[in-house]
Parts: structure tokens; C-alpha cells; sequence
């Protein structure tokens, strides 16, 4: 009788451990739920909160990951983002402080406001660590690249939805299951309740300006800004068809109607600091042909602008500035109470007593407008500088800024698109807020820079 060895396989010598790195891979299925189907995510009233909503199972994955042995990797520049969160943090014990000119309160009630922004940052900071883990073979770059192109056109589309149907909106099914008195406040409902267009009191009237699908205003210039390259990136530099070439240009005609009809000057400076700094990184590199390619589609722009009634409305934007005086007034405060708490801020944004002419003016039912202004909501370095102080606007600004030195080599299309809109963000900070979707675009183009990096290696 023969007796056998007792010698497994290889196969079945496998290791425990290494089926266990096996069995848990990141998944991508949380960063192209996130991205593709955000138009239903805004339908459902989850428009904002999806990204707060998926960072918790990509913590979890996170965490399994971690526990299976795998190492979890960190961006550049990762340690300044955690003083960054630590001094978010530390403004806790700030709350109870009332600076000079603004109205008194507790800490109790400006406990939300501060929750909701180092929630924000926490969620985003897990999107940025998640989307930078995930294997090329669940996550593609080029897949990834299009999902954000993608985004873009559901920007746009919601642009034209604005102009075309302004007074659009509707009582989304998260919203009808909310509490009445939690459906009717203000800052509840920016959150969960779906509509095409803030209607503004600009050019002499009633003017819709488009929002849709990111709320409001602003955040819909500023993420056209963070957004459009990687149309450019997926529709031209990536495709090969003629028709996904001939698909990007309509688009990027489409999307020339809601830029300009949103007056929204920030956008428009925005999208010339991007152009102007691809310009000057395609002339560093001798890539003259591709530098030709923006000179004409500026020439294109401009010649549209000037010919169609696209320029009118610019026009009278520019000669229209109603906020600017707002805006000097509330960044005036912001630096002010710098001073008051130069290191660590005052936790979160305060209102002013009154108005810019007079502490007795303040908001009311018939002008909203009028007063008790928001101390950090005109820009993201003003509530940097407000509500977190020196450490938190050196720490949040360098955290970007070693990105953009240390991903400085990175020329291909998806590389120059990525930093674009970093800069962009940059340029943006002065009147744009970050939270919560500018953030999260930013920090997913920081993630295709990271990516390229793990790529190339």
C-alpha cells in the first residue's frame, strides 16, 4: 500500500492572508455610483448629501482593506491636510466666541453649521484617500476620466434646463419624508429640494440664473470650471471616433448658452485663468500646435461673444455690480476678525449686525438682502481666514499647492486637465465656497493626478 505524502498543491498552498487581499479589493462600484448616477441622486433629493452618504461604505471598504494586510496609500502633501482637519477640529472650542460686529449667539446653536463643515471635510477627505486605492483593473483611469466628463454634461444639461424652464422644481421624496418644520428651513431645503434656477434681482429685473443640478448658482459656475476639461480629456484627447469629437464640440457650443446667461463673472474668470495656464504649460513643453488649438477656440469664443446677443448680456453683467459692495463688505469683516483670532478662527462663519450703512438694517421679509450678512460665505479664503485662521488657510492652501509642485511634470491630457482645475480652484477661492461638491471635483482631480503617478510606476 502506498502511502502519500502529505505535500498540498501550490494552489492549495495558497496562503490565508493572500486570498484575504484577494477577497477584498476596494470595489469601484461606490466612486461610479457616486458619479454616474448622480442625476437620480438630485432627483431623489440627494444632490449634496450622496457625498457625505458614500463616504460611509468607502470608509468600511477602507478599513477591511486595511485589515486584510493591504496597505492603504496616502496622497503628496497628505500630512498638512490632517493638521488642516486637526485645526477644523480645535474650532470647537471657538463656537462661543462673538467677534466684533457680528450677532451674539451660542455655541449650542452654531453647533450644525460647525458639523456640517468638518463632516464635509471628513466625507471628502475619504473620497480623495478612496478613489486614489482603488485598482486601475476595478477603476480604469480612462473610465474614470469619462465618468467625470459625464458630469459634465449633466451640468450643462441642467444649465439649459435653467434657461429654458427657470421656475422648475419639485418636492423631492427625500424631502416628503422629512419633518415639516425641518422641510421649510431654508438651509434644509438648499439641501434636498430640487429646482432649475435661483432667480435674482440683476440687470434691471427678475433674471433666472441656472443651478441645476448643484443648487445654486455659484456652485454650478464653479464646478463648470472643475468639470470641463475632463469633457476635453475624455470627447477629444482620449477618443477616437469622429463622432465622440464632433459629440464634444456640440457640447461645448450647448454649454457656451448657460456660461453666459448664468452671469456669473467668477465662472468667466475662472475658465480664462484655466485657458491661459494650459497655454502657458502647452508653450513650456514646445507643443505650439496644441497651443494653436486654444488660441483658436478663444478666437472662437470671442467672435461668438461679440456677434450674437451673448454679447449684450455680458455687457451689461460686467456694468452690473450689485454685490461687489456686499462682497468688500462681508471680505472686510472676514479679515477683521482674523485679527481678532489670527490662529485657529472662530470655528465657523458668523452674520453681521445690520448692514453695510448701518447696524439698524437687517434682513427682513421684504428684503432678504438687506442685511445680517453671511462672514465667510462670499469666498472660500475669506471662511478660511474667518473660521479657521493662519494654521487652517496655510495648511488647506499647501496641502494643493505641494500637489500641484510635485504632480508639475505630469503633461499628458488627463495631467494638464487635473492641475487646470486645481488652478482654477485657486482663482476661485476669492468669491466661490468649496463645500461641498466644488470640493469633492477638486479633490477627484487630485485623485487622477495621484492615479497617474501609481500608473506610472
Amino acid at each position: 500500500m502506498t502511502v502519500l505524502a502529505d505535500h498540498p498543491s501550490p494552489q492549495a498552498a495558497a496562503p490565508g492572508p493572500e486570498r484575504a487581499k484577494r477577497r477584498h479589493r476596494l470595489p469601484a462600484w461606490p466612486v461610479t455610483g457616486l458619479l454616474l448616477l448622480f442625476p437620480l441622486w438630485w432627483a431623489l433629493g440627494l444632490g449634496t448629501l450622496i457625498f457625505f452618504l458614500v463616504a460611509v461604505p468607502m470608509t468600511v471598504s477602507l478599513v477591511r482593506h486595511r485589515a486584510s494586510g493591504q496597505v492603504v496609500k496616502l496622497p503628496p502633501g497628505f500630512l498638512l491636510w490632517l493638521l488642516f482637519l486637526a485645526v477644523v477640529g480645535l474650532g470647537l472650542f471657538s463656537l462661543g466666541a462673538d467677534p466684533a460686529g457680528t450677532v451674539p449667539g451660542t455655541a449650542a446653536s452654531r453647533l450644525v453649521s460647525f458639523a456640517f463643515r468638518l463632516g464635509g471635510y471628513l466625507a471628502m477627505t475619504v473620497i480623495l484617500v478612496y478613489a486614489g486605492n482603488v485598482e486601475h483593473r476595478q477603476l480604469p483611469q480612462r473610465r474614470f476620466i469619462r465618468l467625470l466628463a459625464w458630469l459634465f454634461v449633466v451640468t450643462v444639461a441642467g444649465g439649459l434646463l435653467g434657461m429654458a424652464a427657470p421656475r422648475f422644481e419639485f418636492t423631492a421624496p427625500l424631502e416628503l419624508l422629512l419633518p415639516h418644520h425641518l422641510r421649510e428651513n431654508g438651509f434644509i431645503q438648499s439641501l434636498v429640494h430640487p429646482t432649475a434656477a435661483q432667480i435674482m434681482n440683476l440687470l434691471g429685473g427678475e433674471t433666472p440664473r441656472p443651478g441645476a443640478p448643484w443648487g445654486y448658482t455659484n456652485t454650478w459656475g464653479n464646478n463648470v470650471c472643475l468639470l470641463i476639461g475632463w469633457l476635453l480629456v475624455a470627447g477629444w484627447a482620449l477618443a477616437k471616433q469622429r463622432w465622440a469629437k464632433v459629440l464634444t464640440l456640440v457640447t461645448l457650443l450647448l454649454a457656451m448658452a448657460p456660461i453666459v446667461y448664468s452671469l456669473n463673472r467668477g465662472l468667466w474668470i475662472g475658465l480664462g485663468v484655466m485657458v491661459l495656464y494650459v497655454a502657458v504649460r502647452l508653450a513650456l513643453r514646445g507643443r505650439f500646435g496644441a497651443l494653436c488649438l486654444v488660441g483658436v477656440a478663444g478666437v472662437g469664443v470671442a467672435v461668438a461673444v461679440a456677434t450674437t446677443p451673448l454679447g449684450d448680456v455680458v455687457t451689461a453683467r460686467l456694468e452690473d455690480g450689485k454685490s461687489n459692495g456686499v462682497r468688500m463688505y462681508t471680505t472686510e469683516k472676514a479679515v477683521g476678525g482674523m485679527a481678532e483670532s489670527p490662529l485657529i478662527g472662530f470655528g465657523s462663519t458668523r452674520n453681521t449686525i445690520g448692514g453695510r450703512n448701518s447696524i439698524a438694517v437687517g434682513e427682513s421679509d421684504d428684503c432678504e438682502r438687506c442685511g445680517n450678512f453671511t462672514i465667510g460665505g462670499n469666498g472660500q479664503l475669506w471662511q478660511l481666514l474667518f473660521a479657521h485662521g493662519l494654521l487652517g488657510t496655510a495648511t488647506y492652501l499647501g496641502f494643493f499647492a505641494v500637489g500641484l509642485w510635485r504632480f508639475r511634470r505630469d503633461a499628458t491630457p488627463a495631467g494638464l486637465a487635473a492641475t487646470a482645475a486645481i488652478v482654477s480652484s485657486f482663482a476661485a477661492m476669492f468669491w466661490y465656497n468649496a463645500l461641498v461638491t466644488p470640493l469633492a471635483l477638486t479633490f477627484l482631480a487630485y485623485a487622477v493626478l495621484w492615479r497617474n503617478r501609481l500608473e506610472s510606476r
